[in-house]
């Protein structure tokens, strides 16, 4: 069987038009699995936003269903002993008392340079009150020898 020049055109054409809108049609991405969304906080982060924005979406994305699994997964693992978690408030007031106690230290150390203590000063002299005058230059007081 023989294909005229005109068919062998047109399947030609027919092919190129199939494979253009191949190539420009958008790959579908994976939903991603709840174990990369609880890896990475920042993509989890980003789902949860999108999901927010857009409800009515939300309760049919698997993106979004994920992303509230992974957040519900990573809420079980931080579940602590409630003495554990005493102990590190403790801890934290204690280091917080510390580094409030060395500001105060601090602000006062820099409010004491800051204040001028009248009775430290240097004296120095009036430059317009006359200069004291000497006594051999001064006259002599009436009735002293």
């Amino acid at each position: 069987m023989k294909f005229s020049n005109k068919q062998i055109l047109a399947y030609g054409w027919l092919c190129a038009a199939i494979l253009g809108i191949a190539a420009c049609a958008p790959r579908r991405v994976p939903p991603m699995t709840v174990s990369d969304l609880m890896e990475d906080r920042v993509t989890l982060d980003g789902v949860l936003l999108k999901c927010n924005q857009n409800p009515t979406k939300a309760r049919t994305s698997s993106d979004c269903l994920n992303a509230w699994i992974a957040i519900e997964r990573l809420a079980q693992e931080k579940e602590v002993d409630p003495s554990l978690e005493r102990k590190r408030q403790e801890e934290f007031e204690r280091s917080r008392e510390r580094l409030r106690l060395a500001q105060e230290k601090k602000r006062e150390a820099e409010e004491a340079k800051s204040k001028v203590d009248p009775y430290s000063l240097p004296v120095v002299p009036d430059p317009t009150s006359p200069p004291p005058a000497n006594k051999a230059d001064s006259p002599p007081i009436a009735g002293t020898h």
